[in-house]
């Protein structure tokens, strides 16, 4: 991959690469593409998430990643795929995995865009929003099984506890 050095102003719908480059450059976020996949780096609440756009024009597919930077042992595999299902379980858009070659966590979510296969500016920015905050929702939760030793319930428990009203 190259460093991005064009600036880009979109006001209409784009290529989903092309459109997510222009969303990371005006946001400021360091980033790299090709002709297949731009890659950028978008700090969360918990953490800095590692985010990857890759196209695929003859499905018509906009593929978006996050991955937090959280790997999964081999002694914790167990409690982490039982957490990644009840996680999802609870998730409308995307989804969590784990990778089998490296054990590394991520959010995946596939969008099919239309005949044109074009990406507006608010559907390039509802998909990086949404996976941005899924990671931000769930890892706590992968905290508390990987490091914590929580069970997979009691973690997600946890870490779904919203506060009542107003601090």
């Amino acid at each position: 991959m190259r460093a991005v050095e064009r600036q880009f102003e979109v006001e209409e719908d784009a290529a989903p690469l092309d459109m997510l480059l222009a969303l990371f450059e005006a946001r400021g976020w360091p980033c790299e593409s090709n002709a297949e996949e731009i890659c950028g780096e978008i700090q969360g609440s918990w953490a800095k998430y590692q985010l990857r756009g890759i196209w695929r024009p003859e499905d018509r597919v906009l593929q978006i990643l996050c991955l937090p930077e959280v790997r999964v042992s081999a002694e914790k595999t167990g409690a982490a795929h039982e957490l990644v299902a009840l996680a999802n379980e609870q998730m409308w858009l995307g989804h969590f995995d784990i990778w089998s070659n490296g054990g590394v966590l991520l959010y995946r979510n596939g969008t099919l865009l239309g005949n044109d296969g074009m990406l507006s500016l608010d559907q390039a920015q509802s998909l990086v929003e949404i996976a941005v905050e899924e990671c931000d929702r769930f890892y706590p939760a992968f905290q508390f099984v990987l490091w914590g030793d929580k069970a997979p319930r009691d973690a997600l428990k946890a870490a779904m506890v919203d506060a009542a009203g107003e601090a």
